[in-house]
């Protein structure tokens, strides 16, 4: 038992991991396709999927699922018997290079820890290969027709996918303008994506509010430590996730360093295992320590 761990451990040690970035709809499923080739990679993480060579080989597709919280959890390989599925695969195929696409670095750090895969070695944001008007086309097209990309042919998707599958295009790419190699004689390159409709986009999609968000960090500090009051929660968004500010009251004689990790990791795995949604960073200010009864 110990000599296969040990050989599965070094066989993942040797896997080169990449990292494609962006918000969600900016257009990294269609360019992982270029940047793999760039980089000589044959296997992309995109949306619960294990892609290689260009064919479907394990994984469920977020983008069959019918809300949109469950589409986060299955791109997030929440449910274990999701990704153990896919980690058996990528154990047995000898898979050298792997591209993992996600919305901001914490998450395709969380989809390699969770794949069983080494941190990336290199993170791509997708500012760095798509112009500016390219984004907002490709957000246009998310928004106003709820329209989604899987960086395989039709005929792939057709036969795993069928009743989400809406049509493919072919676009014609310039490698030197993408990846700006001047004086590199790099040809043009013909891409087809197949454009998919999932459930959860024709139902419009499903946000936390502030509010509720507040409600439920509450709720998880009151289970973590009933003795700790809370006096203040902000909350930020980027681009990135949630950030969140708790300030909160701790009684006197309290250790603080095990207590405020121990809360802030309780919070965070709490809200994105119920939400899926993920939290960048809890931050704990402490603003006062009270002292007992007996002490005033």
């Amino acid at each position: 038992m110990g000599k296969n761990f040990s050989d599965i451990l070094n066989m993942f040690q040797r896997v080169q991991v990449y990292a494609l970035v962006g918000e969600s709809g900016t257009g990294k499923s269609f360019r992982s396709k270029l940047l793999a080739e760039e980089y000589g990679i044959h296997a992309i993480i995109d949306d619960g999927l294990l892609i290689q060579d260009e064919k479907i080989v394990a994984g469920r597709s977020a983008k069959r699922e019918k809300t949109y919280m469950g589409a986060v959890r299955a791109a997030l390989f929440d449910d274990k018997e999701h990704r153990d599925s896919v980690a058996r695969v990528l154990r047995k195929t000898h898979i050298k290079k792997i591209l993992l696409l996600g919305t901001s670095e914490k998450m395709v750090s969380k989809i390699a820890m969770r794949l069983q895969l080494p941190q990336p070695q290199k993170i791509i944001h997708i500012e760095e290969i798509a112009s500016k008007e390219d984004i907002e086309k490709a957000i246009k097209s998310r928004q106003v027709e709820g329209k989604h990309v899987i960086p395989v042919p039709s005929i792939e998707v057709k036969k795993n996918y069928s009743q989400i599958f809406s049509t493919s295009m072919h676009d014609f790419f310039n490698k030197n303008k993408l990846f700006k190699k001047a004086g590199k004689n790099l040809t043009g390159k013909m891409i087809e994506k197949s454009i998919v409709q999932p459930e959860f986009s024709k139902k419009g999609r499903i946000e936390i509010s502030e509010a509720a968000l507040t409600q439920m960090v509450m709720h998880c500090v009151s289970e973590c430590d009933p003795d700790v009051k809370i006096k203040k929660i902000s909350i930020k968004t980027d681009n990135r996730g949630y950030r969140l500010i708790v300030t909160i009251d701790v009684p006197f004689g309290t250790q603080l360093t095990g207590k405020v990790h121990k809360l802030q990791q309780y919070i965070i795995d709490k809200i994105e295992s119920f939400t899926g949604i993920l939290i960048e960073e809890v931050s704990i200010v402490i603003d006062k320590i009270s002292k007992p009864a007996s002490m005033k």
